[in-house]
């Protein structure tokens, strides 16, 4: 599969974030080599601001609205930034097992949750996580964000992104 393909797909997403002053994160959910949901974050600094509305759980609602009957152990979940353990395990209870990110979340990522520790419900999920596809390109988008807006200016995400060179190819 080319995994840059779709991460650019998702960063395009991510682009329509940030261009509405949200926070740049990007996702396309790809079935059998072809897109079938694109999403990005969403009322991250509106006045309905939530905490719910991230690029993965939108994409992940898009899809299923349109088509219910969905065999999510099929897709493959393209985020220009790794799932938060919010995102990570709504994709995973609905049967996701194949992960692509761009960005590594130092704050919040979910991917590094030691899933063959918890509940049989998790340890006996077998998942495929693959990082750092397009990492560049996703890390500009989160730099011109945290240089931009005021949206968690002191986390240690902020801290971390802005601190990050962007590495020649």
């Amino acid at each position: 599969m080319d995994h840059q393909k779709y991460m650019l797909e998702a960063l395009a997403q991510a682009r329509m974030a940030l261009m509405a002053q949200e926070f740049p994160v990007g996702c396309v959910l790809v079935r059998d080599g072809e897109i079938v949901a694109r999403g990005h974050r969403q009322n991250s600094r509106s006045e309905v601001c939530n905490e719910i509305d991230h690029a993965e759980v939108v994409t992940l609602r898009m899809l299923l609205s349109r088509q219910p009957e969905t065999d999510c152990s099929r897709l493959v979940a393209y985020s220009t930034m790794e799932p938060c353990l919010m995102c990570y395990s709504t994709m995973l209870l609905s049967g996701v097992r194949h992960f692509v990110y761009g960005y590594e979340d130092r704050m919040g990522g979910g991917t590094n949750l030691p899933l063959a520790r918890l509940n049989p419900l998790y340890a006996e999920m077998s998942v495929r996580v693959e990082a750092g596809v397009l990492r560049n390109d996703c890390l500009a988008l989160f730099q011109q964000f945290f240089r931009d807006f005021s949206y968690w200016q002191d986390s240690l995400l902020s801290q971390y992104t802005l601190a990050q060179p962007i590495q020649d190819m």
